[in-house]
């Protein structure tokens, strides 16, 4: 199963609605990568001793890994931490997210500034770059089971946007938009 990426239609409705446009703008893998977004599909049922995700732990140096189950049921003030997902923002590192069970979204702005809405769902590993303006919400089924993955100790410090000074955010914008040289291996 190939990832579904789209450009979003932006409106006022339900942040967990696919919000395609009509006609539909799909985003090819390529596309994606251009922004030096990485993507692999993995099997989830044996995730614990897969060597495909084994080995993509090691080569990208992925020591530490925790679980994120979200839902209504299992996450105190549920609507507060999806809005508060949802607000646009970047990290000074990789943001590696496995989905084991459940879906959602992560829109990512393009060169362009546009959102592409990237649709992750069992068996999507995806990998956002440091300094890439992003957001999360989870779709209508309201349920995601995620595996956390980090580089050593965990570090999630989300930072707002504007962050057009962050060191991250400068390395992103010389890597991935001012160039258009690609060093990212994926599939």
């Amino acid at each position: 199963m190939a990832i579904e990426a789209w450009v979003m239609e932006e409106n006022g409705e339900d942040q967990r609605l696919p919000h395609k446009k009509n006609p539909n703008e799909s985003v090819p893998l390529s596309k994606l990568e251009e922004i030096g977004v990485l993507y692999w599909h993995i099997d989830p049922k044996n995730h614990e001793t897969n060597e495909e995700l084994k080995k993509i732990r090691e080569s990208r140096g992925y020591s530490y890994m925790d679980y994120l189950d979200l839902c209504p049921e299992k996450v105190e003030n549920y609507d507060e931490k999806l809005k508060n997902f949802y607000r646009e923002h970047i990290h000074a590192d990789e943001e590696i997210r496995y989905c084991l069970a459940g879906c959602g979204y992560f829109d990512v702005r393009d060169k362009d500034d546009k959102w592409i809405r990237i649709w992750i769902r069992q068996g999507d590993l995806i990998v956002l770059p440091a300094g890439i303006y992003h957001r999360f919400t989870l779709d209508t089924s309201n349920y995601v089971k995620l595996m956390r993955l980090f580089v050593g100790e965990p570090v999630w410090t989300a930072y707002n946007r504007p962050q057009e000074e962050h060191p991250a955010r400068q390395g992103y914008v010389k890597s991935f938009v001012d160039n258009s040289q690609i060093a990212l291996e994926a599939h």
